[in-house]
């Protein structure tokens, strides 16, 4: 592959990356509300998403996906749905503990489920798509003798390596000050409210991707 166009997508991916969207808010809010192995675990689902569309991607998926321009609005309002439905559970969570405050509501959940959530978040997220739909190709050389699909996956796991790092260290960030705000339960509820309430933002962003 020619490298001038792997530091090319390099430089592109980590840009779109560090651009704030759905993804990037879905992790501060599972950092937010519920704490650094909980944001990391999702960090861990998003990245195994996005593995899959690179398998996806080069089993001709992308291709197809661009024949039926329909399946992109239809995963974008699946994905909102899937995201107003963890940030309602989150937020009738902390109207069942209202009443007994010595219970924190930021309890962790199971990794296995928060891996899945997270992976179901990813795979119905459209941006990642338009991202092997539009930007991808830009960078790939028909003439270096790579077959297209080695060529696709390599981006698309590079891809995947940036996120780790990158939503990694957002995980990271957010729950280090999520800790200093939730020195009593009170102040654990309002963190959660607000983890609650991302999560339907995110689900508006993903709404207006286009």
């Amino acid at each position: 592959m020619d490298p001038r166009l792997l530091l090319l997508f390099l430089g592109m991916d980590v840009l779109l990356i560090f651009t704030p969207g759905p993804d990037m808010l879905y992790v501060m809010a599972r950092s937010l509300g519920q704490g650094r192995r909980t944001g990391l675990t999702a960090v861990v689902g998003i990245c195994c998403g996005y593995a899959v569309h690179t398998v996806l991607a080069a089993a001709g998926l992308a291709a197809a996906l661009r024949a039926v321009p329909a399946a992109l609005p239809a995963m974008r309002y699946a994905g909102a749905a899937y995201l107003i439905f963890l940030a309602v559970r989150t937020l009738m969570s902390l109207r069942r503990s209202a009443g007994r405050p010595g219970i924190s509501p930021a309890v962790e959940q199971p990794a296995g489920a928060v891996l899945r959530q997270s992976m179901l978040t990813a795979l119905l997220n459209p941006k990642g798509l338009l991202l092997y739909l539009s930007l991808m190709p830009q960078f790939i050389s028909p003439g270096t003798g790579v077959p297209l699909a080695v060529q696709l996956t390599a981006l698309g796991l590079l891809h995947v390596v940036n996120c780790a790092a990158l939503y990694g260290l957002i995980a990271v960030a957010t729950a280090r000050a999520s800790r200093a705000l939730t020195g009593t339960p009170k102040a654990a509820r309002r963190i959660s409210a607000v983890s609650g309430t991302m999560l339907l933002v995110v689900a508006a962003a993903t709404l207006g991707t286009h």
